[in-house]
């Protein structure tokens, strides 16, 4: 089932449970995936890649609202902000474990043959691509810096 579908079906389940908290974070989530079907100009379904994507941006924007509403001791939106991550997180694949992606990369760096920061774009380039979805871009380029260092 595509996730727009999914969507649209737990959509419905939260409003007949009335659970606003949920709603509000599908909302968010369907309308995210509406404009990047339109900025497409698609008229079929997006590919999946390209919902995991919008998915992971959404989360990433969830999470940096919700760090700069603690430091502003606002908790009230602060919390708004956390439920509606954990209802995004509930779409995405699992995270891996920092431990994780040291393992991928490492791999890769062997795989390649990396020996220096030079070769650094090659190496988060494959990291990103194998990783998509379960892994922050970030992180992938801080632990590809580390061990090419």
């Amino acid at each position: 089932m595509a996730l727009q579908q999914q969507i649209d079906q737990e959509i419905k389940s939260a409003m007949l449970a009335k659970n606003v908290v949920r709603l509000r974070g599908l909302r968010a989530i369907k309308a995210a995936l509406l404009l990047a079907n339109t900025e497409k100009g698609a008229s079929e379904d997006l590919a999946e890649d390209t919902e995991m994507k919008v998915l992971q941006k959404l989360a990433k924007q969830r999470k940096e609202s919700a760090e700069i509403y603690k430091t502003q001791n606002r908790q009230d939106l602060y919390i708004i902000e956390i439920e509606e991550l954990d209802v995004i997180e509930s779409f995405l694949p699992k995270q891996l474990d920092r431990q994780e992606i040291i393992g991928y990369v490492s791999r890769i760096i062997e795989k390649v043959g990396a020996q220096g920061i030079k070769d650094m774009g090659k190496v988060i380039g494959i990291a990103n691509k194998e990783l998509s979805g379960k892994a922050d871009g970030k992180t992938i380029s801080e632990i590809v810096k580390e061990q090419l260092t």
